[in-house]
């Protein structure tokens, strides 16, 4: 469990984003490697932001300046880095999934179920990127919390919550402020790291 004493490195991050699992990835793997503790502050960044309705859903054929020639590059890079970190995807982009409501429970989870937020972390990730599960879907959701433990009332309650809907559209404009326009991002006492970097860059950027 972290202390106040240990290193914290901060972590902006999306669900649906592949780099940002590649690169959670990357993070457990220094973690594990460095000797002292190091506590992960997790803040979420809603990328589905320019695409989303008014009534939550989203359009998909909003001009969000991304092409087939980006999506196709985004392809590449995730495979090299699947090769590069060895890591098992079942699938290389989730560009019809709106990870609002996952992120939602993960606020709500850590808030109120800290000590469990890491594995529930862990397992909205490899719903989505390894199993090819819709972490949009209250039911996936409710089912992620269970194996952690966590009463399914809670989770629907908290995807129905309009006031933790507003504290999670605070964090989101409070990453927006920060000048986080993309993620992952790794920041570390001032000190920022972008994309899906590997364990040495991470460890350059908090040991030096």
């Amino acid at each position: 469990m972290a202390t106040d004493t240990d290193d914290r490195i901060v972590c902006y991050a999306d669900y649906v984003c592949p780099f940002c699992y590649l690169g959670r990835t990357s993070l457990e793997r220094y973690r594990e490697e460095r000797e002292e503790p190091l506590a992960v502050e997790w803040h979420p960044f809603d990328l589905r932001a320019g695409k989303r309705n008014a009534d939550g859903s989203i359009d998909h054929d909003a001009d969000d300046g991304k092409d087939e020639a980006y999506y196709e590059q985004a392809k590449r890079n995730v495979r090299r880095l699947q090769e590069e970190y060895d890591v098992e995807m079942g699938q290389e982009l989730a560009i019809e999934v709106d990870s609002l409501p996952a992120q939602l429970t993960s606020f709500f989870v850590a808030r109120e179920h800290p000590g469990v937020w890491p594995a529930f972390d862990a397992a909205i990730y490899e719903a989505l990127w390894v199993d090819g599960r819709d972490i949009g879907d209250p039911d996936v959701l409710v089912d992620l919390a269970g194996e952690v433990g966590i009463p399914e009332a809670e989770i629907r309650d908290a995807l129905e919550d309009e006031e933790l809907r507003d504290r999670l559209e605070e964090r989101f404009d409070d990453a927006r402020r920060a000048g986080v326009t993309g993620v992952p991002a790794f920041v570390f006492e001032g000190q920022v790291a972008r994309g899906a970097v590997p364990p040495e860059h991470l460890r350059r950027l908090v040991d030096g």
